[in-house]
């Protein structure tokens, strides 16, 4: 079975061969498109270093695919990540993204909705390797009264299922994001629970966070270091709004109001966010990098689908620093903490959550050089 994953994002999952004649009905078609579509990827994959040493590669590729080796080495040798075959083939799609995730919710809720699936357990997205299959599924899901949001994802993981290649979707973006999406992809492949997306999520965007560091500043000049650091700066005011926006609206929800009225003080609310975006960005808080994401307006599930991905990082932070900031160290006690029941896995988060609350009212209080991407 494998897990399709969104980066930055979501993880949707399919299950191969097998799993597939164990389908519900209902389900057969999706785990059917989920195959087929995996495997028309693993079709186009072939190794980089043939493909680099191939003259018929454009000298553009050439170097996109060198500096891809020497990120997946880093991943090795520097964070102790798997040495395996994934990412040490190449496949271009031909297409922007590899799947479309959707993720929905409750009209007065936050939670996103889940489906559950073998090996993968419960996840709170569903993906589609066409951009169609997945708008039509978000509208069977709004014409049941809930909020959705459809985006595309430029990566999945296999969960050593397979060997996942590198997409030219990762080729689209600047070298420090495609050594993000790769950290974070292999990161699943060293701890992952099956039916906790928050968990898995948090965990491997911490090992992303910690891995991009350590590549810019061992390979980057100092300037372009600076440069990121001020992106993430930004980063961190957009999503403390965002945070502070699903605060007040869960809040919202919870008051006792009828159907009607809650409705209508729903769509109040979310003006009223969007004016308070502007006027970050009036302050000089923000600039203008998160229109675009603005611009499809807020609901639900597009707050819940960020929400998966953030809410237990600083959790996950701390276990690091806890373990000296030595990455194998670190990975052995996520992987210990994986291994409780699920309330007890949450209740480990919440009090390492509230550890880095109190350490951030207590301490002085220097710039992080945390990368929140």
């Amino acid at each position: 079975m494998a897990i399709f994953k969104k980066y930055r994002w979501a993880v949707v999952p399919f299950a191969v061969l097998g799993a597939v004649l164990l389908a519900a009905c209902s389900d057969f078609g999706y785990y059917v498109q989920s195959a087929r579509g995996h495997m028309e990827v693993m079709s186009l994959a072939q190794p980089i270093e043939d493909l680099i040493a191939n003259s018929a590669t454009s000298a553009s590729v050439r170097e996109e695919l060198s500096e891809v080796l020497a990120i997946r080495q880093f991943a090795v040798d520097e964070l102790a990540l798997p040495d395996n075959g994934s990412y040490r083939h190449y496949a271009d799609i031909g297409r922007p993204y590899v799947i479309w995730n959707v993720v929905a919710a409750y009209e007065f809720s936050l939670k996103p909705r889940e489906w559950c699936f073998p090996v993968a357990g419960c996840v709170s997205y569903r993906g589609y390797f066409e951009e169609s299959d997945a708008e039509e599924f978000a509208d069977s899901l709004e014409k049941e009264g809930m909020d959705v949001t459809v985006f595309g994802v430029p990566a999945y993981s296999t969960l050593r299922w397979f060997d996942d290649p590198v997409l030219n979707t990762f080729l689209a973006a600047p070298t420090a994001r495609t050594a993000a999406l790769i950290f974070h992809e292999l990161a699943h492949q060293v701890v992952y629970v099956p039916g906790d997306s928050s968990f898995n999520e948090a965990f491997a965007k911490t090992v992303e966070m910690e891995g991009v560091r350590r590549w810019l500043q061992a390979t980057a000049p100092a300037e372009k270091w600076h440069e990121y650091l001020e992106r993430q700066a930004q980063v961190r005011v957009f999503q403390q709004f965002l945070q502070a926006t699903r605060e007040d609206l869960k809040a919202l929800y919870q008051r006792p109001m009828g159907f009607s009225e809650k409705r209508q003080a729903k769509l109040d609310f979310f003006e009223g966010a969007g004016d308070r975006y502007r006027q970050l960005k009036e302050s000089g808080e923000l600039d203008n990098r998160f229109d675009h994401w603005m611009a499809r307006g807020l609901n639900n599930a597009r707050l819940a689908s960020v929400a998966t991905y953030r809410d237990f990082v600083p959790a996950f932070q701390v276990i690091l620093e806890r373990s000296g900031n030595d990455l194998k160290r670190f990975y052995a006690e996520v992987e210990r903490i994986s291994n409780y029941p699920r309330e007890e896995r949450l209740a480990v988060l919440r009090h390492w959550m509230q550890t880095e609350r109190h350490a951030a009212l207590t301490s002085p209080g220097e710039e992080s050089q945390s990368v929140v991407d």
